[in-house]
């Protein structure tokens, strides 16, 4: 009877882990996510590094269209993968599958020390500074930082269903941002042609009048960097897999469809930053959108771009909010974290205990101020898991292709629905993302080094932890 009582005094507080996540999120919603783990401050600001590498409208576009090639050979990959196995925890559950479950474990390892961790933590800061820009110094930067990730925490905890209301109604202002920003910009440079900025910028289609050395490939690759780190997010839209409704169908159209409408959106932009700034113009300012806005709408610009980037980091923080905590639920089920962060809310269907873990990791490292720091160690993990998992595609195709022996051999037609969505160009494009992933980490390991290492140093942290947590895990079993 006392254990019965204890049980569901836990059950009310914790909530029921035998209880599974409720399929609440449709095709919009998922869209929508898929958009709002791609777009964030970045866009706003940093074009002008992909300016200063490359000098030319031609480079500049080229390398914003190329990009977006990428993430969509990268989005067909996800989608793929989304069908196989819409499962909660997406990119962590694929990597399980694929390889071996310590894989999948130092994935989420990382994401929640570090990707997680240094990304929502910079980009709270981010909105903390806008925000005192708007509403002046009243509170410190830090307290607004902390107070909004908790406010998005609380938000989440009240179920997904509304978390999604709130992503989409910010993703959705965002995209409004930066439409009014192309529309405006582009009224702007149609009427004023004669502007000293407006007559450096050569003609789209013009390509390069010589023969490209070596070097200048090498820069042009530089350039492309700072762009697929633009580009990344798309994969936190598969953590949630199991709260979208129909995902084996819907979620890799959704993955599609939102980074397509994205790189529409990247591309447009930095049209107008390089029609109304001018190559030169771009290179100079790391403001750019604030200073297209400043040349349409005068002072009021400032301010209205300020908002902007406010409301486009909010986004970012609601949808890594939303999607992230799944993935540690997941490890919870399958042992890999402690059980507790398995539990789902009575009444909300979320894993409450996994949003909370995400929070107050994020504040930790907002308290230490280290954020910068943690940042550069991001890049390293985050293309290399990138890489890794885009090869799991061979992995599936391969049992896949045994699986079809077995089954000729047995006279059984029933392939399931494992190859129902296929990547197209099937393995070039899934060899140019992957190549391209190992290039992004050898380059970053090659430039910050230090910082590769500490991130390296925090991965390798994590096999001692996931035997622990698998030995833990036996023992349970066996006093059960």
């Amino acid at each position: 009877m006392d254990k019965t009582v204890r049980t569901r005094a836990e059950n009310k507080f914790y909530g029921d882990k035998s209880r599974k996540l409720d399929a609440q999120v449709g095709f919009f919603g998922a869209t929508m996510m898929v958009m709002g783990g791609i777009v964030g401050s970045g866009i706003f600001i940093n074009p002008y590094v992909v300016a200063q590498l490359a000098r030319t409208p031609s480079a500049i576009l080229g390398a914003w269209v190329l990009g977006g090639a990428l993430a969509l050979a990268g989005a067909f990959i996800w989608a793929e993968l989304a069908a196989r196995l819409p499962k909660v925890g997406g990119q962590y559950a694929y990597l399980c599958e694929a390889y071996h479950p310590i894989v999948g474990f130092l994935y989420g390892w990382v994401s929640l020390l570090v990707i997680s961790a240094g990304g929502t933590a910079a980009v709270a800061v981010t909105f903390a500074y806008y925000y005192q820009d708007l509403a002046g110094p009243v509170i410190p930067a830090k307290t607004v930082a902390i107070g909004v990730v908790l406010l998005l925490a609380v938000v989440n905890c009240f179920g997904v269903r509304l978390a999604s209301g709130v992503q989409s109604i910010l993703m959705i202002a965002r995209i409004a941002a930066i439409g009014l920003l192309v529309v405006s910009g582009a009224w702007f440079a149609a009427s004023h042609r004669a502007s000293p900025g407006l007559q450096r910028v050569e003609p789209w289609h013009a390509l390069p009048s010589h023969q490209l050395s070596l070097s200048e490939l090498s820069i042009f690759c530089a350039a492309l960097i700072p762009v697929m780190f633009a580009y990344g997010g798309w994969q936190t839209s598969s953590y949630i897999a199991e709260e979208i409704r129909d995902s084996r169908r819907k979620l890799p159209l959704a993955i599609l469809a939102g980074v397509a409408c994205v790189i529409l959106l990247y591309v447009s932009v930095n049209i107008i930053y390089v029609r109304v700034l001018g190559p030169s113009g771009l290179a100079e300012t790391s403001t750019p959108a604030s200073a297209v806005a400043r040349a349409v709408f005068g002072g009021r610009g400032a301010a209205w771009i300020a908002s902007a980037i406010a409301l486009s980091a909010l986004g970012f923080l609601s949808q890594s909010a939303l999607t992230y905590p799944r993935m540690y639920y997941a490890m919870a089920n399958d042992g890999l974290l402690p059980g507790i962060f398995s539990s789902i809310g009575p009444e909300a269907r979320v894993p409450v205990a996994a949003i909370l873990l995400q929070a107050f990791v994020t504040i930790v490292v907002i308290g230490l101020g280290s954020f910068e720091q943690i940042l550069s160690y991001v890049v390293v993990m985050d293309w290399l898991f990138f890489g890794l998992t885009a090869c799991s595609i061979f992995v599936f195709r391969a049992r896949e292709r045994k699986q079809l022996t077995q089954r000729t051999a047995m006279h059984s037609p029933d392939l399931g629905a494992a190859a129902a969505w296929r990547v197209p160009l099937h393995p070039w494009t899934t060899t140019i993302f992957a190549v391209t992933s190992g290039m992004i980490v050898v380059n970053t390991i090659y430039k910050y080094p230090r910082n590769a290492g500490v991130a390296v140093c925090i991965l390798f942290a994590g096999i001692p932890c996931y035997f622990l947590m698998r030995r833990g895990k036996r023992l349970t079993a066996r006093d059960r």
